[in-house]
């Protein structure tokens, strides 16, 4: 496919975008705001300073490159920076992170004339694009431009691998116009290779995911919270914490919680939906199978009786797997290629995953092989493996500690990251 008949099914695909966007407003509202943004009608920025544009596409990319971001802000004070984000949730994410010391827009489609109109308002000099978000017309309209773009944190998985292959001259063409790639993996590294990216392009830099910081705040704000939930219970109480789960995954994970619950009376669930337009309806889902349940954006104080706790608040992950004894890491049940495994690894937390983790293949193979993760493959796996953890204190602990050393033994990413940007930006005209 030419990149011209590309453009043309994209431009053929806008009025169902729009209609997308008009569906996802009525469970959303924030996605009604700032659609202009996508279409590249933003406002001008000064041009006093060159810009570099960071893309993120999730709230987990925007955290996992904040050390970054905020490096290169220290090393370059003189650049202004543009965070772009896909979702409400990324832009709320980028303002908590960054205050007023970026400037956040919504990220232009890839459209050539929407593209052209964002580059010429933002006045790029460089763009760095998180992981996977391979976009065709942005990477020529940067190389014809000279913007140098580079992919940062990158990984590909075998599925992502051979939908590009289909595509192979686009695709082709696409990774030609690559500045540099920075991959997590030496795997993923050759499948870049084998779709046309230049090996001298290419670097293998690791995960920064691997270099999050888990600070004191989190841990004291997590006690904190978990001292005022047995508060209210009136015991101790063990947690299962499922994260980031989806449609399809709520009702096996509370079906395991059930059967552990039954033999276990003193254990909580906290469950935490991906995307905030399901908190409504994952409460619901709970109380309808019986469970007592509360919003945690509602009550902090739980009652005696309290089963459930639907984790409903935005940018609490981490502290919210910093209460529990064990995690669930979700969109691993379904064909949705797992969430970051890391975080609660990093805080010492025994992990549990589905089958389902394309996106994260070579660290959950690893992780799993260093005794921090086990993979169940249905509710009754789940529910068989919590509950052995729960009444085994010492098996949960070692497998929570051999988690956290994974995490800790595979840290540096961010530095050799730092410096093969570093070594772009110094280049700059």
């Amino acid at each position: 496919m030419s990149r011209y008949l590309y453009s043309l099914l994209l431009y053929l695909l806008v009025p169902f975008v729009l209609i997308k966007l008009v569906v996802r407003t009525r469970k959303s509202p924030a996605y009604g705001h700032r659609w202009g943004e996508r279409f590249g009608f933003i406002k001008t920025l000064p041009n006093d300073k060159p810009v570099i544009w960071i893309h993120s596409v999730s709230v987990g990319e925007t955290i996992a490159s904040a050390p970054m971001v905020k490096a290169l802000m220290n090393q370059y004070p003189n650049y202004r920076f543009v965070v772009t984000t896909m979702t409400p949730t990324g832009s709320e994410r980028v303002k908590k992170i960054y205050g007023e010391r970026v400037s956040h827009v919504y990220c232009p489609y890839d459209l050539p004339d929407v593209q052209n109109r964002f580059l010429n308002r933002t006045h790029t000099k460089m763009a760095l694009i998180m992981e996977t978000e391979l976009w065709p017309n942005t990477i020529a309209a940067c190389k014809a431009r000279n913007i140098p773009v580079v992919i940062i944190n990158a990984r590909l998985s075998e599925k992502s691998a051979r939908g590009y292959a289909k595509l192979s001259s686009l695709t082709r063409n696409m990774m030609q116009n690559i500045h540099q790639v920075a991959c997590q993996t030496e795997n993923d590294g050759e499948r870049f290779k084998q779709l046309g990216l230049p090996a001298e392009r290419l670097a293998i830099t690791g995960s920064v995911k691997f270099d999050m910081s888990v600070d004191d705040e989190i841990n004291n704000s997590a006690a904190l919270l978990k001292s005022t939930w047995e508060s209210g219970l009136g015991r101790k109480t063990k947690i299962l914490i499922a994260a980031s789960t989806h449609d399809g995954e709520d009702k096996p994970v509370l079906d395991a919680f059930r059967k552990v619950h039954e033999k276990l009376s003193d254990t909580l669930l906290l469950l935490v939906p991906r995307h905030p337009e399901r908190f409504d309806r994952v409460f619901e889902l709970s109380e309808s199978l019986g469970f007592n349940t509360i919003r945690h954006s509602q009550a902090t104080e739980t009652s005696i009786d309290t089963q459930v706790i639907i984790g409903d608040t935005m940018g609490e992950l981490m502290k919210l797997y910093a209460t529990s004894d064990i995690a669930f890491v979700g969109g691993s049940l379904i064909k949705n290629g797992g969430h970051n495994m890391l975080e609660p690894a990093a805080l010492g937390i025994p992990v549990l995953s589905g089958p389902s983790v394309y996106n994260f293949t070579d660290i959950s193979q690893q992780l799993e092989d260093a005794g921090g993760m086990k993979t169940i493959q249905n509710s009754e796996q789940l529910a068989a493996v919590v509950y052995d953890l729960l009444t085994d204190d010492a098996a949960r602990k070692k497998m929570g500690g051999q988690a956290q050393r994974f995490v800790e033994g595979n840290r540096g990413a961010l530095q050799k990251l730092l410096k093969q940007v570093s070594e772009t930006i110094d280049h700059l005209g």
